[in-house]
């Protein structure tokens, strides 16, 4: 049975006008065609896939301000990755008063150089007690230095009350399931939701409160799908689809990973679901052959939703 605060999060874009400015209507129909799908629990904003770093405070909180509007009774985590905790504070408290849930709190991009666990455990520690609203952790990368918390670090972020879900981006099944691991032995009420696009079917296997990922901001029923035919130990149809899923997130998420929104982007404009592929400067336009292989790696996965 899923955890209370778990379940399928589309971690989604954020559509802008080729001038920059944020790009409400294709906003509000991007959000809309995602939460078409019934087994999206809600939306993940202003993450890495919806380019928080790039939004000003006023910004992030009318992301998630027009997102209330379409979500309904859905549940909408909205992160933060401001450098201080002050400033990460500031962000959260106008993200829950636009309507978000709970926060999501990104590390500091900093931190990828490195970190004093202490660092890591005052941060969390203030903005937990700065907004009094459930935090849920981002597990990063192990490629990408201290933003992946190791064991003691990890266990002392679960003691802090209010966190009530983790997003498992360690992007490794070992260092996943080590999370999972300490998660269920400390605090078994928090949700450890998978988010290693590519590696969701492993971790759906070994065992997950769901998932938050930004592939679902372009094909959530596929995810959807895999999550239901795991639960129902549909092996050989879990498989037909991780095979799509792995083959477009190798495209999505190769390097530089740092593209990742923007390829995002290009294919939904692409499929005329946002109006333009536009990001901010200083993230550059993917020339026609980026695209033409971009589309290649997503048309197995649109032929599985028919």
């Amino acid at each position: 049975m899923r955890a209370k605060r778990g379940g399928l999060y589309a971690a989604t874009i954020t559509p802008m006008t080729e001038s920059g400015a944020l790009d409400h209507a294709s906003l509000e129909r991007h959000l809309a065609l995602v939460l078409a799908d019934p087994g999206q629990a809600g939306l993940l904003l202003n993450g890495h896939a919806g380019e928080g770093i790039h939004l000003s405070r006023t910004e992030q909180a009318e992301v998630v301000r027009v997102a209330r509007g379409v979500a309904g009774q859905r549940r909408i985590l909205a992160a933060v990755s401001a450098e201080n905790t002050a400033f990460a504070v500031a962000d959260a408290q106008a993200a829950l008063a636009a309507g978000a849930d709970a926060i999501m709190v990104f590390a500091p991009f900093s931190w990828a150089l490195g970190a004093d666990p202490r660092a890591i455990l005052a941060h969390h520690r203030g903005i937990a007690e700065g907004i009094g609203a459930p935090v849920y952790l981002f597990q990063g990368s192990v490629g990408a230095g201290r933003t992946a918390y190791a064991p003691d670090t990890l266990r002392r972020l679960l003691e802090i009350d209010s966190v009530a879900g983790i997003k498992e981006g360690s992007w490794e099944v070992k260092s996943y399931e080590t999370t999972r691991r300490i998660a269920r032995e400390l605090r078994p009420d928090v949700a450890v939701m998978a988010s290693g696009d590519e590696h969701l079917f492993p971790c759906f296997l070994i065992g997950s409160d769901g998932s938050a990922v930004s592939l679902s901001a372009l094909v959530p029923e596929l995810i959807s799908a895999l999550d239901a035919h795991v639960t129902a130990g549909r092996i050989p149809e879990a498989l037909e689809v991780h095979t799509a899923l792995f083959d477009l997130a190798r495209v999505v998420y190769g390097a530089p990973g740092h593209l990742a929104a923007a390829r995002l982007k290009a294919c939904l404009a692409e499929l005329g679901r946002i109006d333009s592929p536009a990001c901010r400067a200083p993230t550059p336009r993917l020339h026609s052959d980026e695209l033409d292989v971009l589309m290649a790696a997503l048309r197995p996965c649109l032929d599985l939703i028919g």
